[in-house]
């Protein structure tokens, strides 16, 4: 199996992987990279996530790039505003031209004698075996299974009637108008998906471990951002 060689290889294409290539391509001109995003979309986070009012847990005047950033008069933004702006960036250094999509990492290796990287990827819908070989192993890939997401299991729930959805694999066409809704956990996709639900929901109530404590604040413009 031939390698292809670079300098640096970027793993995930979300907001991290595309700061890391703008960072390389300005500072490191001179370093070959490529990124690998196992999916077929950029975005990372942003675009895996489609349920109910998912917006940003940090302002995003801080969460953003120092080299583009967030102009916006919404700091807690939704995720769609937060997609584009990744986007956006990347197309605006040119740095989505160097993402490798469908190329999902399987195994990497490292050689001491070398100095090297080997990182054997799964590429396409027929999952052809291809291999990288690097210096540098970056990884920007964000730290959950972006194929299943964590879900609890507790006695007695196959014999439960409703349906059961995690908000990471959210359907689109689902209908919860009316319905008798409760959302298991108290972290942030709780505390932004709650909000939303009850909007339509006929009823709804947070299940959660341990008590949590919500301040409300106000999360309005910075004083001349436009």
């Amino acid at each position: 199996m031939t390698a292809e060689h670079v300098d640096v290889l970027i793993v995930g294409a979300g907001l991290s992987g595309i700061a890391a290539a703008y960072y390389l391509q300005t500072r490191c001109p001179t370093q070959r990279f490529a990124i690998l995003e196992g999916r077929s979309a950029s975005g990372g986070t942003w675009d895996l996530f489609r349920y109910p009012g998912v917006r940003s847990d940090s302002d995003m005047y801080t969460l953003g790039y120092s080299f583009r950033p967030w102009r916006h008069t919404t700091a807690i933004a939704d995720g769609p505003s937060i997609l584009a702006y990744i986007r956006e960036t990347a197309e605006a250094f040119g740095i989505d031209r160097t993402i490798r999509f469908g190329h999902r990492v399987r195994r990497a290796s490292w050689s001491s004698p070398d100095a090297t990287w080997t990182v054997e990827v799964e590429r396409g819908p027929d999952n052809e075996c291809v291999q990288f070989i690097c210096s540098f192993l970056w990884m920007c890939s964000g730290y959950y299974d972006y194929t299943q997401g964590y879900t609890p299991t507790w006695p007695g729930v196959e014999r439960f009637v409703g349906r059961i959805v995690h908000p990471q694999q959210w359907p689109a066409d689902l209908d919860y108008a009316g319905k008798q809704v409760v959302v298991i956990g108290s972290g942030a996709t709780a505390i932004t998906l709650v909000p939303a639900l009850a909007e339509q929901a006929a009823h709804i109530t947070m299940l959660q471990h341990s008590p949590t404590y919500v301040v409300a604040v106000w999360c309005g413009a910075r004083k001349g951002s436009s």
